[in-house]
């Protein structure tokens, strides 16, 4: 199989769990260099600009006091650099950015326009997401279609586990494990629950 030079995955990964690994390294097998980019880096990227000054239009699980916005920026950051490290994965062979993908014509600023973005699809956010990325020129290349009943977890779902003090660290990475509890974030959730 052929690699690209430089591949971009994407998502919001408001917890990295299993189901995020298997695409970031089926992403990492389809190019020489992997850049990451972090959807929804803080609430006020998290809408489409033509949705920001209508508050009916807004989705109400997107409200910025939801507690989908859990983890900072730089806490997803470390929780997918020390998953990747803990796989194997090159440190110099990868970068974690922020992918605005609600202001799409910012994207330029954060990710090389010549690179291939891989994507996957389990409803129609990611037929849209794909159709976005196609606008702007960029290559796109879909790894797997599959239903919303085939997907490994929701970040929503592990959250709810550790809001819980329910049994959730089979579902991450252990990388994810080390910096939830390192930082006291199981504890903020548990808080917010």
């Amino acid at each position: 199989m052929d690699r690209y030079p430089v591949g971009i995955a994407n998502g919001r990964f408001q917890i990295l769990h299993m189901g995020h690994m298997e695409y970031l390294l089926a992403c990492k097998e389809r190019c020489e260099h992997l850049i990451i980019g972090i959807t929804d880096p803080d609430p006020t990227r998290s809408f489409f600009e033509t949705d920001i000054e209508r508050e009916d239009s807004r989705d109400p699980f997107r409200a910025v006091s939801y507690p989908y916005y859990t983890f900072t920026f730089y806490e997803r950051a470390l929780m997918i650099k020390e998953s990747l490290l803990e796989a194997g994965v090159d440190r110099k062979s990868f970068e974690i950015v922020p992918f605005p993908i609600h202001f799409p014509k910012l994207l330029k600023y954060y990710i090389p326009m010549d690179a291939v973005v891989f994507v996957t699809i389990y409803d129609d956010w990611g037929y849209k997401k794909a159709d976005i990325l196609k606008s702007l020129g960029l290559q796109v290349e879909i790894l797997w279609v599959r239903d919303m009943s085939e997907r490994f977890t929701t970040g929503t779902e592990v959250r709810e586990l550790i809001a819980n003090s329910s049994k959730w660290e089979h579902f991450v990475p252990h990388g994810v494990v080390r910096v939830i509890k390192g930082l006291g974030l199981d504890e903020k959730l548990k808080k917010l629950n």
